[in-house]
């Protein structure tokens, strides 16, 4: 059962607050971050850039240069960080372990927990940061952020909440970690207990890390749960060996519960089956969907990528039902070749 049927959440003001008085909101220096996880070196912390080609699918609405922070995890260089960063990257280097960038070679991207993975190419001289457990990640927790595009950067901050994130992308996280209040170089960023260790990916700025009455800003964390079951196939396959998910090609919106098309890809199976900007997608084959959480669940439940999907759409003032051929989304990207 996932857990948002068993959300742990507190108020959002009184964690602030108690955070403002536990753990202090102000950059650390390297030797501080040292000193606040007695041990544990972070100098495995790492800064990312990806150069992007200009013709790649994500290049409009990601960039083609693509700065953010990686975390070393293994002896040989192995570094974790969230995907989009090089997401159809063609060159992707490493700072902040050797006077000069260290090229690095994309291993990994696993779209479903949003996680890539790259290695070095040459031995880093820094320890790597253990792995910890996410599931032991509860709110009213303090945490450290830290960053690495640029100068190192951490911060104290406050778990507020552990619930399911669904992204517009055609993205649904199970039991994402958000924290309060942002930190700015969220992307990549690694989120490190007490202990020193990992629990977190940075992923996003949202404006509802805790919702309740009156939602605060925050940042989401991919938990790195998620990454131990699938890290055999990313390190062999370059991708989990599970069946593609059927993917549309769709940028969606939720409001009030009711799903809205904004966007489609260019080539996409949406846009080849005549979905289009403003549709509302009421339901999948006869079943209401409320909401996108909801709308993803169903949709991947028809069967793996390339299963036609039968979309019940208002289109304008007509519904009618709209049959999606989906695709495989690794196959529409322009992925880097080593994977």
């Amino acid at each position: 059962m996932s857990r948002v049927a068993v959300r742990r959440s507190i108020d959002p003001w009184r964690a602030v607050v108690a955070l403002c008085a536990a753990v202090p909101l102000v950059a650390f220096t390297s030797e501080a971050v040292a000193q606040a996880s007695p041990g544990r070196s972070l100098d495995g912390v790492v800064q990312v850039t990806a150069h992007v080609p200009n013709d790649a699918r994500t290049a409009s609405s990601l960039g083609t240069r693509r700065d953010g922070t990686g975390v070393v995890i293994d002896s040989s260089g192995l570094i974790l960080t969230i995907g989009y960063l090089i997401l159809e990257a063609s060159e992707v280097e490493i700072s902040g372990v050797a006077p000069e960038p260290v090229p690095a070679r994309i291993v990994a991207y696993d779209h479903e927990s949003g996680f890539g993975l790259l290695r070095a190419a040459q031995p880093l001289a820094v320890a790597p940061i253990p792995l910890g457990a996410s599931k032991d990640v509860d709110p009213s927790q303090p945490m450290m952020v830290v960053s690495r595009a640029g100068e190192l950067d951490a911060a104290g901050v406050y778990v507020v909440d552990r619930r399911d994130f669904a992204g517009y992308w055609e993205y649904l996280l199970e039991d994402a970690i958000f924290t309060a209040p942002p930190h700015a170089q969220f992307g990549g960023a690694a989120l490190i207990n007490r202990d020193g260790r990992l629990v977190g990916i940075g992923s996003l700025f949202v404006n509802d890390a805790a919702t309740r009455e009156r939602p605060i800003p925050g940042n989401m964390f991919v938990p790195v749960d998620h990454l131990k079951p699938i890290m055999a196939d990313l390190l062999t396959r370059g991708r989990r060996a599970d069946p593609g998910r059927p993917w549309l090609g769709v940028t969606l919106q939720e409001h009030r519960g009711r799903v809205f098309v904004q966007r489609v890809s260019p080539d996409g199976p949406a846009a080849a089956a005549g979905i289009a900007p403003s549709d509302l997608i009421l339901g999948i084959d006869g079943v209401q969907v409320n909401g996108l959480a909801d709308f993803y669940r169903k949709l991947w439940s028809q069967g793996e990528a390339g299963v036609d999907v039968p979309l019940d759409v208002l289109q304008g003032i007509g519904v009618g039902s709209v049959v999606v051929t989906s695709s495989d989304r690794y196959r529409y990207l322009r992925l880097n070749p080593t994977y």
